[in-house]
């Protein structure tokens, strides 16, 4: 195995000749390592805790495919559930008995789920929750919060406008003027503001979409007080309360943040876990709502490989193993209570400013003197000195999210050793963006 990871000759070629055919080489942006600079690993195996790039080196891995490991790489019962699977056939665009079974587990562990609709992905789960809200209320616009991300859907790609009372305006060309009136954009754990948009556009905001704990902009916390009072002006203005959950379900609690925080949503969008690592998404929630959906309702929503039957068997092994375990989820806090605590040594000896998050088996670590409540916050921290940070931890074989604005995961699959590897790369990677 080749001992200085900065040396990537094969990803680095392979990244060239992926420009050619693929714009900007990869095939999802944060991939091409633009937030921290160099050449993005391409990645040819992974088992457990550990990536393995096309040049030989070795990663432990808190990247986990962008939040579906729970479980680590290549977990033999998955990998089992999906060979078995495949031998039957990769689709069928027909009812399955396995897509009824997820379904039926998933409104058994999410609190809120009575029904629930299956997708490929985590964007068609938010576009379609949010068109269903539509219908529902029979209203058009929906509040989002800056630094929120939904997937690439054009009525979320909005960036705030020049006040709270302004409407959003688009920040992807392709998005039009029109699509970007309906989306108000509002402060994440700001409740006044939200309070104070909802009055401003009475008997017009069809929901109020959240991620509950955010996970795009680093990993923030809803303050105390912000989920409840979301709930409650939903409830007061006749608005659907949706949690974006594609992220946070069975990855900070067995039943998602609604579990962990005690709030029940109207609509949850689920994906990533719930497909053991396969493309899926899912909305579901209150009965009556979901009974809007067709073919029992008026809101259409279809999709040729929704419920694919290797996305759905992969998805009821990990769901599976999620519900018949009684110490999963101490077990993962334990995990990071352990780098929570190491992390705080490791930044206090070296006395420099920062924020540490954890919910569960995600969080990020920020290099601010200041709280990071919100979105404005975490574009104030210091994303150079992160730059030279993940450099750091890579060469120590650790694979961070290369953007400031992105969580951090951990899977079953990281133990003590797999800690102890990390902090130390850690100090040596702090040290040396604090002296650069």
């Amino acid at each position: 195995m080749p001992a200085n990871r900065h040396e990537c000759p094969e990803s680095r070629q392979l990244f060239q000749r992926s420009q050619r055919f693929i714009p900007g080489g990869v095939n999802s942006p944060v991939r091409a390592f633009k937030g921290v600079g160099g050449t993005p690993r391409f990645i040819r195996s992974a088992q457990g805790a550990f990536l393995e790039d096309e040049d030989g080196h070795r990663y432990i891995d808190y990247v986990g495919s962008w939040g579906p490991m729970l479980l680590g790489h290549a977990d033999p019962d998955v990998i089992a559930a999906i060979q078995n699977a495949a031998i039957s056939s990769s689709s069928f665009g027909a009812p399955t008995r396995i897509e009824m079974q997820v379904a039926e587990l998933l409104c058994e562990l999410v609190p809120s789920l009575e029904k629930v609709r299956m997708v490929n992905s985590g964007t068609e789960a938010t576009m379609s929750a949010v068109r269903l809200a539509r219908g529902y209320t029979g209203r058009d616009k929906i509040i989002k919060f800056a630094g929120n991300y939904h997937g690439h859907a054009d009525f979320f790609l909005i960036a705030a406008g020049s006040g709270a009372m302004t409407l959003g305006k688009p920040n992807s060309p392709g998005v039009t003027i029109g699509t970007a009136g309906d989306t108000l954009v509002a402060r994440y754990n700001d409740l006044a503001q939200v309070k104070e948009i909802i009055e401003a556009h009475p008997d017009s905001v069809a929901c109020v979409i959240v991620e509950p704990v955010a996970g795009n902009m680093g990993c923030i916390p809803p303050a105390p007080g912000f989920l409840e009072g979301l709930r409650q002006l939903c409830d007061q203005h006749g608005s659907v309360l949706i949690f974006d959950e594609v992220m946070t379900g069975f990855r900070v609690a067995r039943g998602g943040a609604q579990e962990r925080y005690g709030v029940m949503p109207d609509l949850t969008t689920l994906g990533k876990i719930i497909g053991g690592g396969l493309p899926v998404g899912a909305y579901g929630g209150r009965e009556a709502i979901m009974d809007f959906v067709s073919p029992v309702g008026p809101v259409y929503q279809a999709g040729t490989l929704s419920g694919n039957p290797l996305a759905m068997h992969a998805g009821y092994a990990t769901l599976r193993k999620i519900a018949d375990s009684p110490v999963l989820y101490e077990d993962l806090e334990e995990t990071g209570q352990a780098l929570e605590e190491g992390t705080q040594r490791n930044l206090d000896a070296l006395g420099l400013p920062y924020v540490h998050t954890r919910v569960g088996s995600m969080g990020c670590l920020f290099f601010s003197e200041d709280p990071v409540l919100n979105y404005e916050a975490a574009r104030r921290c210091d994303t150079d000195r992160f730059r030279r940070y993940f450099h750091g931890m890579l060469e120590q074989g650790v694979y961070l999210a290369p953007s400031q604005f992105e969580a951090f995961f951990f899977s079953t699959q990281h133990g003590p050793a797999e800690v102890e590897h990390t902090l130390k790369a850690q100090r040596v990677a702090l040290e040396r963006a604090h002296q650069s």
